[in-house]
């Protein structure tokens, strides 16, 4: 085969407005600067530009005199293979600059199941996996994003990880870049002495566990920081293909299973008057057609029933629905959705009853579910979208049926509320992966037989409804990120061997294959089950050298509350003591 150009490139794969660039919005690429930064996100294109994280970061870095930020997304296996076969170095969006060219270079990983793209992409871009292995000569490589609660499993990869709100710290790290440039050991050591920066090569690892002391970064105020209000418009329609507004960080609830409630600790909230200003220049500056807001628990924002009053009437002049995202039962309410789109309620029970909502501290009862469903049906909803999980800590065959009598109970109150049945409920199962910074971090993740029982067990009772769709992660899935969840820096050599198998794009059933994970898994010698299994309370963990501020004497205190199936309170009224004022004050509300 003769060798082909990028632009001929582009007619035999599937999506080239994946890789053209040029969309509405992008910035300025041809102001003087000091320094080139790509910001690249180990997925497809669509699946990258829905993260408001890589939006604000791209942003900050672009608004600086000396800085220009491009763009690198995870290439399709098609056009992976085209350019790979015809010598192409992967290369940003806007410009085709290789990335081998760049000065720095920032991962966003945001899930387990995306770690073989981080050296996909790498051997796509010409570089050395490890950072160990790439001289001055080689861009410095950052990694942030959620998966950073635990970064062993890939921190070998990277010069440095960043950790926490990202903000100000990314302001702090391209100051050190021009500052030092071309210099790489005086850019890592001086980027080691910020909150919020951990260089893996720097410190020191004593039987597989990483010694030292990291705090995370954070933002103090919101109103202050920087929001994206001239986001890139898509040329391919994204996973979330809707600007979004984030109400606030952090969450007030406390559920047990739930990492980002507690890295994201402290609460911040931005004030309405920001939201309104948000909302209107996204409306002015996108086109778009729909407005999303963001956050863990948007029902819980104070100032939501004032802020989306407010934005209506320019919504409406523009023809712009306004999109909430899952609510809390307890949140919820008529007022809140008067000028949202009803298009489907979506809410997360988690639990099939009771007892094992205690357990997972989901402060939501029998009472909440019938007052809440029975107002929105009256309300105009026909269809929910209902999110479960099964495997949960001390969870019993009867708690799965209970989600099946939960969907059964949901449909009853539909047609007590209109008189009439046809709800359409889509139901989602998810299986618990314990994860760190959580207070069950410590316990054990049900085998992978277990966990397809408990499946069939609900698939089983939920065929028995009419008019009940349901999916379900498949089970190696779920097994695979829970070894990535809590494992440590001995995986990356298993990371590289899958990718040099096949594996590639985990996270999308129709890619991934378990098969190649077994064979790696065995080459590597590695007894992976030690981290799905029990850790004992007084186990040094992997990711105990980072501090988000919550204390292990308070994930300790709810983790055994979980075992008596006792709940406590979040910290919406009050402080609960979890530690993580001591980064920012928490914006307490008032009952």
């Amino acid at each position: 085969m003769s060798r082909l150009e990028f632009e001929d490139i582009l007619y035999t794969v599937e999506k080239p407005g994946r890789y053209v660039g040029g969309e509405y919005n992008v910035p300025d690429m041809t102001k003087p600067h000091k320094v080139d930064f790509c910001m690249v996100f180990p997925d497809l294109y669509e699946i990258g530009m829905s993260n408001l994280g890589v939006k604000i970061l791209y942003g900050i870095l672009n608004e600086m005199e000396d800085v220009v930020c491009q763009r690198c997304f995870a290439p399709a296996k098609d056009f992976g293979l085209a350019i790979k076969q015809n010598g192409i170095p992967l290369m940003s969006i806007e410009t085709k600059k290789p990335l081998i060219e760049f000065d720095a270079i920032g991962f966003s990983v945001q899930y387990e199941l995306s770690y073989t793209n981080i050296p996909y992409m790498l051997d796509l871009a010409g570089f050395p996996y490890y950072a160990k292995d790439r001289d001055d000569t080689y861009p410095i490589l950052m990694a942030g994003g959620p998966c950073s609660a635990n970064p062993e499993p890939y921190a070998d990869f990277f010069d440095i990880v960043c950790i926490g709100d990202g903000e100000d710290l990314i302001v702090e790290l391209a100051k050190i870049l021009i500052a030092h440039k071309n210099n790489k050991a005086k850019i890592i050591e001086s980027a080691s002495r910020l909150d919020g920066v951990y260089a893996p090569q720097r410190m020191k690892v004593v039987d597989g566990i990483t010694t030292g002391h990291v705090k995370k970064a954070v933002i103090q105020n919101l109103d202050t920081a920087y929001y994206p209000i001239n986001p890139i418009v898509s040329n391919v329609e994204s996973v979330h293909d809707r600007p979004v507004v984030e109400l606030f960080r952090g969450c007030y609830a406390g559920c047990r299973f739930c990492q980002a409630c507690f890295i994201y600790r402290p609460m911040r909230m931005r004030s309405e008057d920001t939201v309104v200003a948000i909302s209107e220049a996204l409306i002015n500056n996108t086109g778009t057609e729909e407005l999303g807001y963001s956050s863990l628990s948007t029902g819980d924002y104070p100032y939501i029933k004032g802020a989306l009053r407010r934005v209506s009437k320019l919504a409406a002049q523009k023809r712009v629905k306004m999109q909430l995202p899952s609510l809390r039962l307890d949140s919820f309410s008529d007022e809140i959705t008067e000028w949202a789109s009803k298009a489907s309620l979506t809410f997360a029970p988690e639990a099939g009853t009771q007892r094992l909502r205690n357990v997972i501290n989901k402060n939501i009862t029998d009472e909440d579910i019938d007052r809440t469903m029975s107002n929105a049906f009256k309300g105009g909803y026909t269809s929910v979208k209902l999110y479960f999980m099964i495997g949960l800590p001390t969870e019993t065959d009867e708690d799965v049926l209970g989600i099946a009598e939960t969907v059964r109970h949901i449909k009853d109150i539909y047609f007590q509320a209109t008189g009439r049945g046809g709800l359409t409920a889509s139901v989602s199962c998810a299986v618990f992966i314990p994860k760190p910074i959580t207070p069950f971090q410590w316990v054990a993740q049900i085998t992978v037989p277990e966990m397809e029982r408990r499946q069939k067990l609900l698939r089983d009772a939920l065929r028995k409804i009419k008019g009940v769709s349901f999916s379900w992660l498949e089970p190696s899935m779920a097994y695979l990120e829970g070894i990535f969840a809590r494992g440590g820096r001995e995986l990356s050599a298993l990371i590289i061997k899958a990718y040099e198998n096949g594996a590639l794009f985990d996270g999308w059933t129709d890619e991934y294959k378990y098969d190649i994970w077994a064979k790696s898994i065995q080459e590597c010698g590695l007894n992976v089950d030690k981290y799905v299994s029990g850790m004992a309370l007084s186990a040094i963990l992997p990711w105990d050298f980072i501090d988000f501020g919550i204390t292990k004497s308070f994930l300790e205190k709810e983790y055994r509350l979980a075992l008596e199936a006792k709940t406590s309170d979040g910290c919406k009224f009050g402080c609960a003591g979890c530690g993580a004022s001591v980064y920012a004050k928490c914006q307490i509300q008032e009952r």
